[in-house]
């Protein structure tokens, strides 16, 4: 059972009049992802809420800051499960028998215009057997036709301009690949994390988009973009698209700066490395 250490620390200017912020920073907590200890802490005396809206496993913070800096810092240890599966014993569910809960995420959204997508997904993947496999290969020719490049797009940049541009950081090959999948009928989801293991020569460590995509039953997770080991990423935000899942949002003046992140992960128990070649489940589809 592998074991990530993980800080965040935020930094923002408050202007005169105040201001409101949602945060999404904390580690989910599920059945294969324990939260062994947390910390949260505040430079400004707020009166914090929590919410977690139901059957998402999101923890939001939501709060009312006054005028200067205003500093947040989460630290936590969090213990991962992972069910390693051979891909080939990896099915498709027939939207017939998908449970209710698993719906929303079909659909279109915000910044995933699946419907925009069919012929293209059905161009390149609709004549493969389905399964593991078939999204396998969504994956990597995600990963095959985009450049990972940072700064490349923003926080309005879509699927479907990524796929024009054929550049983007890890939010923008998460979209396309969500969008390539529910183009099939195959429900995909956004889930946010920290990019444990990227190469340094794209930065410091940063806040990370991955794909969990409902396979036999349960949620399977894809990194489209590679940049980090799979193993190794904890579930802070799960949404249909980054609309749902922003690790902040603010309304007000606000300056800010870029978040400072530290991560650290160890091997389970008996030494195992975090290198996994099956397909790798940390939910199991229920509610």
């Amino acid at each position: 059972m592998p074991l990530v250490n993980f800080e965040v620390h935020l930094q923002y200017k408050v202007g005169a009049a105040g201001a409101d912020f949602i945060l999404n920073i904390e580690a989910a907590r599920t059945a294969y992802q324990s939260v062994l200890a947390e910390s949260l802490s505040f430079s400004q005396n707020l009166n914090v809420q929590r919410y977690e809206p139901s059957g998402t496993q999101n923890r939001f913070l939501r709060f009312r800051a006054g005028q200067g800096s205003l500093d947040v810092n989460y630290e936590a240890s969090v213990a991962l499960s992972h069910d390693d599966v051979a891909p080939d014993t990896v099915f498709e569910v027939p939207v017939s028998q998908l449970p209710d809960q698993v719906l929303p995420y079909l659909y279109p959204s915000r910044y995933c215009q699946s419907d925009r997508l069919t012929q293209l997904a059905m161009e390149l993947f609709g004549q493969m057997p389905k399964g593991y496999r078939r999204i396998e290969a969504i994956q990597d020719w995600v990963r095959a036709n985009l450049v990972f490049q940072m700064k490349s797009s923003n926080s309005m940049t879509s699927a479907l301009e990524t796929l024009a541009q054929r550049t983007g950081v890890c939010r923008d090959f998460a979209h396309l690949m969500i969008s390539l999948c529910r183009a099939l009928s195959i429900p995909a989801r956004y889930t946010t994390g920290i990019d444990y293991g990227a190469d340094p020569a794209l930065g410091p460590p940063d806040f990370h988009a991955y794909v969990e995509v409902y396979l036999g039953y349960r949620w399977y997770l894809f990194d489209p973009s590679g940049v980090a080991i799979k193993t190794g990423l904890i579930r802070i935000g799960t949404g249909r698209d980054a609309a749902d899942v922003s690790y902040a949002t603010i309304f007000g003046d606000v300056g800010s700066e870029p978040p400072i992140i530290y991560i650290q992960a160890s091997p389970d128990s008996a030494g195992s490395p975090l290198i996994s070649f099956g397909a790798l489940s940390t939910d199991d589809g229920r509610p």
